[in-house]
């Protein structure tokens, strides 16, 4: 019997397989909300950019002094009335009462900033998300998405949940303060980043503009105390 020897090409195919498997775990579908909607007076939502599901596939209600979210698609979350401008923190409490409920892989949510042009095409925005793993996220749409910090990035000052299934809270801040935009997150901060990085072709507008909050797809959350504060 003849051996015939493998070509590199297919010898380099096998090798890559499971890295592509990897990080088409990672890449699972959303899926839809039933009974979703916006359900909070003068509260509006857009998916990412691309995104082929609609904002009726994710749910915002208010409980009491809570809002509550529930994804679906990834989504942002915001009020127009709800600006901030010059140095500023806006700030709120995330809890995820069952931590992966909706997914097999830590998702994140945290605090919009920046935001202008909202619900368009055109839609720029930053926000600083946590993991309940212990992970973070630095992200913005200008409109296309740019990242400031590596994905998941690890910090001890986040929360993480005992397991999946077990509560998990984080509170989150995002502050703009002279020509620093910041990131904290349990009272540490975790990122800091020059407004020069932030703000320009095809990141940001400004760093004025609406506040509001933002969920990966597929997960729970309950916010409160979402405000705005002056030094």
């Amino acid at each position: 019997m003849r051996f015939v020897r493998p070509s590199a090409f297919v010898v380099a195919l096998l090798m890559v397989m499971p890295v592509l498997a990897s990080a088409q775990g990672q890449a699972d579908a959303s899926h839809p909300v039933q009974g979703g909607g916006i359900f909070v007076p003068g509260w509006q939502g857009k998916l990412d950019p691309g995104a082929q599901e609609s904002v009726n596939d994710a749910k915002l209600t208010q409980e009491g002094g809570a809002l509550h979210v529930t994804t679906g698609p990834a989504i942002s979350y915001w009020n127009p009335a709800n600006v901030a401008s010059g140095d500023y923190t806006v700030s709120a409490t995330f809890t995820e009462p069952k931590f992966m409920n909706l997914n097999t892989h830590p998702h994140p949510y945290g605090i919009v900033i920046a935001g202008n042009d909202m619900g368009t095409a055109q839609q720029t925005e930053l926000y600083c998300a946590a993991y309940g793993s212990g992970n973070f996220i630095v992200r913005g749409f200008g409109p296309a998405a740019f990242q400031m910090n590596g994905r998941r990035e690890a910090n001890a000052a986040i929360h993480k949940a005992e397991t999946p299934g077990q509560p998990v809270t984080q509170t989150i801040a995002l502050s703009v303060k002279g020509d620093k935009v910041g990131c904290a997150i349990n009272g540490t901060v975790v990122g800091s980043y020059d407004k020069a990085q932030l703000v320009g072709p095809g990141k940001l507008k400004s760093t004025d503009g609406v506040y509001g909050i933002r969920f990966a797809h597929n997960t729970e959350v309950i916010v409160t105390d979402l405000k705005m504060a002056k030094p």
